[in-house]
This record gives C-alpha cells, structure tokens and sequence, in this order.
C-alpha cells in the first residue's frame, strides 16, 4: 500500500470567505456540510470525485475546511495506512504523541493524529466503509 497523503484540512477565521478565495483562485468545488453548532465543515474537491468522496485523477487529493478553534490549529495533512491501530502504535514507539485517538468517519473510515518528535501534527488515515 502507498502511504501517500489522501486527505488535508485547512482552519480558517471565516471559512465561508476562505472557501471562495480557494474556488476563486483555483476553481476548486466547496461545499459546505452541516454538523451542527460551530462544527460545519466545507469539503473540499479539488478534483472530480466518485460517490465515495474519492479523487478520480491518479495523485490528487481533497479535503477540507473548518472553523479555527484556537491558534494552534494548523492545515493538517492525513496519510493512508493499512491500520490506524498499527501505525499509532509505530508512531508512538518512535517517539510520537497521540493528539486525537483513533475515531470513525461513518462510511469512509478511520483517523488518528498524532505529533512527531519535533512538534509537527499529521493525521493517519484507514479507509474503511464499515466505519461507524
């Protein structure tokens, strides 16, 4: 399996405003989904998708946009892996800290994140459509 990056996040002060700046400058399709209170998120689609959400061009990737909830929220990049488990455990054991433990996205899959050594946040992601 590629460990390549599959997914990113980008917090925004208003992200209504950032949305049409990103589809302004590169045409990109946001939407956004209700979640309810200050949790809305804006999906991103840089490419065409399948009805999964997936990129149909080899390479591409989408994501999405969220309401900052402090200053430390950072644009965050996801990685698929085979096992989020697996892969916070590797992570830890070579000296990662576990941020956000290991939670579902129904029907798409599974996500962690995690801080490396040296402070920098990623996310790892399990594509799993029984998540729930």
């Amino acid at each position: 399996m590629s460990h390549g990056v599959v997914h990113f996040e980008v917090p925004a002060e208003d992200p209504d405003k950032l949305s049409d700046f990103y589809t302004k400058l590169f045409d990109w399709k946001i939407n956004k989904v209700p979640m309810g209170g200050n949790n809305d998120y804006w999906v991103v689609s840089t490419v065409d998708t399948t009805e999964q959400g997936m990129p149909t061009e080899p390479g591409a990737i989408n994501g999405g946009i969220y309401k900052r909830q402090g200053p430390q929220d950072r644009t965050m990049n996801y990685v698929n892996v085979e096992s989020v488990d697996d892969y916070v455990k590797k992570a830890t054991g070579l000296g990662a800290t576990v941020v956000v433990q290991k939670m579902p996205i129904p029907g798409m899959g599974w996500f962690a994140q995690v801080t490396d050594p040296q402070g920098n946040t990623f996310g790892l992601f399990q594509n799993d459509g029984s998540a729930g």
